[in-house]
């Protein structure tokens, strides 16, 4: 085998090293690109999943509405 022969052999195993470490490069990136969509779309969705802050401070408020009531019939309670 003479020196050309192997010189050819050598740069084909490293190309063929390189069109791998590309393949999985782009397989990687790939992936991280598809969770990332998913971790956006599940953060765009998180208004209609979870409760506004509009809404926990209108129940917040009925909740101490309600609790003063109560307060107010225990203040009004005779065997107090």
């Amino acid at each position: 085998m003479d020196s050309q022969t192997a010189f050819n052999i050598v740069i084909g195993g490293f190309n063929v090293m390189i069109g791998l470490a590309a393949f999985l490069g782009g397989w990687i990136l790939n992936n991280i690109t598809k969770s990332i969509d998913r971790l956006d779309n599940d953060v765009r969705d998180m208004p209609s999943t979870y409760v506004s802050k509009v809404d926990y401070r209108n129940d917040l408020q009925d909740i101490k509405a309600l609790l003063m009531k109560i307060d107010d019939k225990l203040d009004g309670k005779a065997d107090k």
